[in-house]
């Protein structure tokens, strides 16, 4: 029987012990003006654009805000999707090949065959023809074994977000392959077999964000950035 808390659990040690502890250390390691490709014509304009100067610390505010607050946080998530999916979903995992999790879906009752993606934007064009390509292998090595697996029930599941997220590429899988995305509410309603395990999982992981206070720390890498050579120089070129 399926431990729907035992899910919710491990979803929040993995939020909190892979997700919270990567990202504080990246932001850490900002002190260093070598960590950014800094434009010195816009950078200065962007300070001014925040703050309404361009001192040390506007400059480095303008540097570190989209890059903590935007960009790492969803390249942490997405390059630690594989071990959210051995960490929280561990005892899905599949042997096969292109297929990152099995289960038996708790609304149709079907076995599904199952390629995890982080969320609604996360593939390109040449991803669709890959994942294509592995569930059309799928197929292939099914009837050489005598194990019918219907092409429905080769699917794209998606952990955040709605269907009117969905790129246009992953629609493709859809309109085009004719393979199921399901996303979100629905993925882990069919994984669970309860409807609100979507809500529940947010709330959860809610719970560990609400103790990821990491202003005070924060305002020190601002510092030193702002007291590096290159920000100082930056600030005294206004």
């Amino acid at each position: 029987m399926l431990d729907k808390n035992q899910i919710l659990s491990d979803a929040k040690e993995w939020f909190k012990d892979s997700f919270a502890k990567s990202h504080i250390a990246n932001t850490e390691k900002l002190i260093d003006p070598n960590e950014f490709n800094i434009n010195h014509f816009t950078a200065v304009y962007l300070a001014n654009f925040l703050t309404g100067n361009s001192d040390p610390e506007s400059i480095a505010k303008a540097l570190l805000y989209p890059r903590v607050l935007g960009t790492s946080v969803t390249t942490i998530f997405g390059t630690g999707i594989q071990k959210f999916t051995n960490d929280v979903l561990g005892t899905f995992g599949s042997t096969t090949n292109g297929i990152d999790i099995e289960f038996v879906d708790q609304i149709d009752g079907h076995r599904k065959y199952c390629q995890l993606k982080s969320d609604p934007n996360t593939i390109n064009k040449d991803d669709v023809e890959t994942i294509a390509g592995h569930f059309t292998d799928v197929i292939h090595l099914s009837r050489t074994n005598n194990l019918r697996i219907a092409h429905e029930d080769l699917i794209v599941g998606v952990i955040y977000g709605t269907p009117d997220d969905l790129s246009n590429f992953y629609r493709k899988i859809t309109r085009v392959h004719h393979y199921p995305v399901f996303i979100g509410q629905e993925f882990w309603h069919r994984l669970t077999g309860d409807h609100d395990f979507y809500d529940d999982l947010l709330s959860a992981i809610g719970s560990v964000a609400t103790e990821a206070d990491f202003s005070k720390e924060f305002e020190d890498v601002i510092r030193t950035l702002a007291q590096t050579e290159e920000i100082q120089s930056l600030s005294n070129h206004e």
